[in-house]
């Protein structure tokens, strides 16, 4: 790989990690401006998390286009994840009921989840659609298996995310979603790393670097 590619594709990976998370620290940010100091101000609570939502789906909306536009594609996760917070957050703006907020990440990681799986059992690794340009060399035994670890793995943020829904208030699930979820994410993709490097990741690409090299 040449290093104008690798350049390329780490400004790639911190624009993917701004379209995925960047309209969620909004949410946050503007959830806290506007959140009551007093806990039990349900009124205040729920025009605090009405004004958030508001922001949350303008800025998923123009995640959409930043992807669009710098990236050429729009990923199919993304675009069923935006569809979601648009449609949730109208619920909750006209109905001022935070629930519609709270349950979109459960039906985005069990719609994931459940997909990922039922490929797996029909033997087809459709994470590969998603992600075939991120795991060069990766072999299809590697994409299966992956496949079927995050399928899991997202059945698990469905089931966790509704054991905090249902405890905590409003501020510390949102709260969970930043602290929580993206380091969960985080650690669970660098768990999978020894597994993809035993099925072929990156051989690829050292191949190809080879055939550039003449020989001594």
């Amino acid at each position: 790989m040449t290093t104008t590619e690798s350049k390329e594709k780490a400004k790639s990976g911190w624009l993917n990690l701004l379209v995925d998370y960047g309209p969620l620290l909004i949410f946050f940010l503007v959830y806290k401006y506007y959140a009551p100091e007093e806990h039990n101000d349900a009124v205040g609570e729920v025009f605090a998390v009405v004004r958030g939502t508001v922001a949350f789906m303008v800025a998923a909306v123009i995640a959409l286009a930043v992807s669009k536009w710098r990236l050429g594609k729009v990923s199919p996760m993304l675009l069923l994840s935006t569809a979601l917070i648009v449609g949730f957050g109208s619920l909750t703006i006209f109905l001022h009921d935070p629930f519609f907020v709270q349950i979109k990440p459960t039906v985005v990681y069990l719609f994931f989840g459940i997909a990922l799986l039922i490929g797996y059992w029909k033997g087809k690794a459709l994470l590969k659609i998603l992600l075939e340009a991120a795991f060069d060399g990766l072999n299809e035994e590697g994409w299966m298996k992956l496949s079927r670890n995050w399928g899991v793995f997202f059945l698990c943020l469905a089931g966790l995310n509704e054991v905090l829904r249902m405890t905590l208030d409003f501020g510390s699930w949102l709260a969970a979603k930043l602290w929580v979820f993206m380091p969960l994410s985080f650690l669970f993709t660098f768990t999978q790393i020894p597994m993809l490097l035993r099925h072929g990741l990156g051989d690829k690409g050292e191949e190809e670097a080879e055939h550039r090299i003449p020989p001594a």
